[in-house]
């Protein structure tokens, strides 16, 4: 069991950019917990990460304090249109090609692909539950990054080059990605000045009109004059959700993650549950009893999936979802598990704030019954699923990932191996994963040939190259020891040593 005084030595950030890992310590360091940290890389990570997340898109995070209070924060999309008749209640959207290097693929995006945004009102809701800091100390990082500019990783960099349809769809996202006439490369300065001005305000006015007041009737408008179905209604009516989480036991110990409505937590209930029936030999984690004990495991939850309708007809994407996951120990006891996303992005900037609305109502895979099956102000479901690993009262493992259907075998592969194994976190997270979509295996290069020859009696099996984003960003924290950040997504770790101001 990790000791109180080992949890309280010293602060740890995983996330998916060195700038928001960098954040969250600076805030930390600032005297902010965990809270104030996580809030303050979110809103970095908007900048940082602008194809993976947005203050217009949606997500949820995780807390555990010190107090030992469990609290899910459940600020993803809603289904909009509220106070439009149910005869327009349909997707005004249409589909963009993007060019991938095996294959193109078509995405939903425009006015009306716009779910609900619960990203920046969750982010306020958070913060002043649990934060320390006055809010302008949250948001000076992100107000001074925004403004002078930010030199995006080579991960963005190729995620921007991929949607550049996506973000040049407006003259604003031309201006913003494409200002001096050519589109975003490597090596370039990204600066979103209009979204400076906006969080300057924010600080000075946390009951901001982004979702009451004049903002909110300017998107209004523009939704109506561009098909989209997002009303001011939708956006003064929308709720953080406070959860419970739910829980199963993984050996001697507690797993914490994300209940429903959103169903990648229960998914990976299921996944551990199953585990819990093989002794796999800590000795050798990549051995064909191991990862075919894993792959089996996959394939009766996808049949399960199926059969019983848990979102079973999602049909699975080559391409991850825009999401991405930050993990925080501040060293006092706090820790905080946030995953977020913007989808690919709707292509429609909220004008005079730089800000990205999502396209989660343009997504397939979220709506297995059919575009706006649901009424106006349901909460969209998610694969997205924060999580905690409890050794009794104590947190011993925080983590979550971005990757859409590959969130759960990612969190769950690399969580038996710290459990199983007892492999360090970043080793865990550097391993080969393996992933049943469907109806053949994906794998990561780097498993001896006798367990792949093994694999293969369960099922095809289908090379990757390489290790890539396609399989998950696992961002995760061991208190008071250390953390592992994904590599296949740009991930970085970073700690201070409590005393360290």
């Amino acid at each position: 069991m990790i000791s109180y005084e080992m949890i309280h030595s010293k602060a740890i950030v995983a996330s998916g950019d060195p700038l928001v890992s960098d954040t969250a310590i600076q805030i930390i360091k600032q005297g902010g917990n965990a809270y104030d940290g996580i809030i303050a890389a979110g809103f970095v990570s908007a900048i940082a990460e602008p194809t993976l997340t947005s203050l217009g898109g949606g997500g949820f995070l995780l807390a555990r304090t010190a107090a030992g209070e469990t609290t899910l924060f459940d600020f993803f999309t809603d289904t909009p249109g509220k106070g439009l008749p149910e005869s327009d209640l349909d997707p005004h959207f249409y589909p963009v090609t993007i060019k991938f290097a095996n294959s193109d693929q078509d995405f939903n995006i425009g006015l009306g692909s716009v779910a609900v945004p619960g990203t920046l009102k969750g982010f306020l809701h958070i913060h002043q539950r649990f934060g320390s800091l006055p809010l302008k100390e949250v948001l000076a990082p992100a107000i001074e990054i925004a403004g002078k500019g930010v030199q995006l990783g080579e991960n963005q960099v190729t995620f921007l080059q991929l949607l550049e349809p996506i973000m040049t769809m407006t003259e604003t996202g031309r201006k913003l990605y494409s200002p001096e006439g050519h589109y975003f490369k490597h090596g370039d300065v990204l600066v979103n000045p209009d979204l400076a001005d906006f969080l300057e305000e924010l600080s000075r006015n946390d009951n901001h009109s982004f979702y009451q007041g004049y903002l909110a009737r300017q998107i209004e408008q523009d939704m109506l004059g561009g098909q989209g179905l997002l009303t001011a209604a939708d956006l003064h009516g929308y709720t953080v959700y406070e959860r419970n989480p739910i829980t199963t036991p993984y050996r001697d110990k507690l797993f914490v993650t994300n209940p429903a409505p959103s169903f990648g937590g229960s998914l990976i209930i299921h996944a551990l549950q199953g585990l819990e029936r093989y002794s796999l030999p800590s000795y050798d984690p990549l051995s064909p009893q191991s990862i075919c004990a894993h792959a089996e495991v996959m394939q009766h939850i996808e049949e399960a999936r199926q059969k019983w309708g848990m979102n079973g007809s999602i049909p699975d994407k080559r391409f991850t979802r825009g999401t991405t996951h930050i993990s925080v120990d501040d060293g006092k006891g706090n820790v905080a598990s946030m995953t977020c996303s913007n989808g690919e992005g709707s292509g429609y900037i909220i004008p005079g704030t730089g800000i990205m609305l999502n396209n989660m109502m343009g997504e397939d895979d979220l709506h297995p019954e059919g575009f706006h099956s649901s009424p106006p102000g349901i909460r969209v479901s998610s694969m997205m699923a924060p999580s905690l690993l409890l050794d009794g009262d104590d947190v011993c493992l925080v983590i979550g990932s971005g990757g859409s259907k590959r969130i759960r075998t990612a969190i769950t592969q690399v969580l038996s191996l710290v459990v199983d194994c007892g492999m360090d976190i970043q080793e865990a997270i550097h391993c080969p994963r393996v992933h049943w979509d469907e109806k053949i295996f994906q794998v990561e290069p780097g498993l001896n040939q006798d367990t792949l020859d093994a694999l293969r009696k369960l099922g095809e099996i289908k090379m990757s190259p390489m290790k890539n984003v396609y399989f998950g960003g696992v961002h995760a924290v061991i208190p008071g020891k250390d953390g592992g950040a994904d590599h296949r997504r740009g991930g970085a770790v970073r700690s201070l040593k409590i005393g360290d101001t």
